[in-house]
């Protein structure tokens, strides 16, 4: 798209997704076996044809660099092409980022030297397919100086979100930050539902540098678009709502925000399904990602009794080795070894994790390089778990951090 940049924030701690981000921004967590969190965001962009994106890093973000260098480097400079990853680099002050509009004000020249029409702001920590160019050409017919992507969730949702009021004519003129379910204005989409942000954003370049210069200046503000900026935006400028179109083709529409334990443990558990929630076949709409070489996947003696290799409604990634153990609906990413005698349900075991023998396993997110040692049950005692300095979510799944066996 031509007077387009998007920028992509990627800087967040993710301290509800603790201890998987312990080690490394949330948006280079790893998801679905063969990809990492910002990669569905990355894809959204590429298939819109959408080149010309910086990407604003800030916690650990080694790791996410890493793999943005090795595995997303696409792109033709010599055609104006780009994936840029700037770091704070404390241009205006002294503080690192402190909320999503101070960290693109702190790199507003950077907007400034492509000098777009639009800005195109998106985050790096979430599930979902969306063609933004149809965003952006909404945005263009209507008028607006920002536009403000919806999705229809159910009332009792409403405290999760930012819930936007909308007019006949598709313009927000109210926006309600985590409110009550009583108190959420319905939605003009669909008079069950309610409009919650999903934290995109098309505008104006001009009226986007001029509203973080007035966020910033206010020493009462959050510095974030949701709490401040938007809010403030209403009175002073046409703001528009573009209603999700999912690109998924499933009935229901899809789009997780992956920002904690149980709901990144359930968006996984999505790809395991017969009929997946989320479609990663798609070849109409590729995810893409950084491919490490690895052999094939292998499954590992057929014997009678409860020796055999075996996945069943699983993802088994490339390099993994299923030797003699049993597993079932889970995700077993790279470079994954179970070995004889295992039992592996409803799990997400992480990059180069290997499982020892006899060992038992539940409801559990194993985090990258963890060695299981023989004959280890995890998930089925959950205050042993807790015991074991483990993780245990609300619902029950547990997460053995690495460093940590």
């Amino acid at each position: 798209m031509e007077n387009v940049v998007a920028i992509l924030l990627a800087g967040g701690a993710g301290e509800r997704l603790y201890p998987l981000t312990k080690d490394t921004a949330k948006p280079a967590v790893p998801f679905g076996g063969a990809y990492r969190i910002i990669d569905f965001t990355l894809s959204n962009c590429i298939n819109s044809n959408l080149r010309r994106i910086i990407i604003l890093t800030q916690y650990k973000s080694l790791e996410l660099i890493r793999h943005i260098r090795d595995g997303w480097n696409i792109l033709s400079p010599d055609l104006g092409e780009y994936i840029e990853i700037i770091p704070p680099m404390k241009r205006i002050g002294e503080d690192w980022y402190q909320g999503t509009a101070d960290a693109v004000f702190q790199n507003t020249q950077s907007i400034e030297v492509e000098n777009p029409q639009y800005t195109l702001i998106l985050s790096g920590d979430q599930i979902y397919k969306m063609n933004y160019h149809a965003m952006v050409e909404w945005h263009r017919s209507h008028g607006a100086d920002i536009t403000i992507a919806t999705i229809q969730v159910a009332p009792e949702e409403s405290p999760r979100f930012g819930i936007a009021e909308i007019d006949a004519e598709y313009r927000i003129v109210g926006f309600d930050e985590k409110p009550r379910p009583e108190d959420a204005v319905r939605s003009l989409f669909n008079p069950a539902m309610v409009s919650a942000s999903m934290g995109i954003y098309v505008f104006n370049t001009d009226v986007l540098l001029s509203m973080l210069q007035e966020d910033a200046q206010d020493p009462n503000s959050a510095h974030d678009f949701g709490k401040n900026v938007i809010p403030l935006a209403l009175g002073k400028h046409r703001v528009i709502a573009y209603d999700f179109r999912d690109l998924n083709d499933k009935t229901a529409l899809y789009w997780r925000d992956v920002g904690t334990l149980d709901a990144y443990y359930e968006a996984n558990m999505d790809l395991v399904d017969v009929t997946p929630q989320f479609n990663l076949y798609d070849q109409n709409w590729p995810i893409r990602t950084r491919m490490p070489q690895q052999p094939p996947a292998k499954f590992v003696f057929a014997q009678e009794g409860r020796r055999m290799g075996v996945a069943i409604d699983s993802i088994v990634c490339a390099g993994a080795i299923v030797s003699g153990g049993r597993v079932l609906r889970s995700v077993l990413s790279p470079a994954v070894r179970v070995n004889s005698y295992c039992e592996i349900e409803y799990s997400i075991l992480m990059p180069g994790v290997q499982v020892g023998r006899y060992s038992r396993l539940r409801r559990t997110i194993v985090d990258s390089g963890v060695r299981i040692p023989e004959s280890t049950v995890v998930g089925y005692d959950l205050e042993q778990d807790r015991a074991r300095g483990y993780t245990v979510t609300e619902s029950g799944v547990v997460v053995v951090p690495s460093g940590t066996a």
